[in-house]
């Protein structure tokens, strides 16, 4: 159960990326504001080793829903004054993200968490992931 607010943790950090403009941003944001979590247990093949290109595309998919879940959140969060209203907002955004996440039969949350921590300490990993996430987003207008 600790496991797992971890990883809402890990995922409520999108929320907090506000200002992010793009996916690409978001997850530079969420990286940047992310602690890194003990990844060992989430699996181990993802924490040091090499993460599969299937990994990294069901990330991307994933990483596009939980960004979608972050956009719709974000403009209640900034609309919202009361301080109170503000953190229920964030609470439910991390649980929808963590079920956007679960929705998904190809990654897992721990997986999600792995390879989110994965690219912010290592930047060829970074870049793989940006550079899927940017290719499975749909063209923005």
């Amino acid at each position: 159960m600790n496991s797992r607010h971890t990883l809402v943790a890990t995922l409520a950090a999108a929320v907090l990326g506000l200002t992010a403009l793009s996916p690409a941003h978001a997850l530079e944001t969420a990286q940047a504001q992310t602690p890194p979590p003990a990844q060992e247990q989430a699996g181990g093949n993802t924490a040091k080793g090499a993460i599969s290109d299937q990994k990294i595309e069901a990330f991307a998919v994933a990483y596009l829903q939980v960004d979608k879940v972050r956009q719709e959140y974000s403009a209640k969060i900034e609309a919202t004054t009361d301080t109170a209203a503000k953190e229920k907002l964030q609470t439910e955004a991390s649980k929808e993200m963590v079920e956007a996440v679960e929705a998904s039969s190809a990654i897992s949350v721990e997986e999600y968490s792995a390879i989110l921590s994965a690219a912010q300490s290592d930047p060829a990993i970074a870049k793989k992931v940006q550079e899927k996430v940017q290719a499975t987003a749909p063209a923005q207008p």
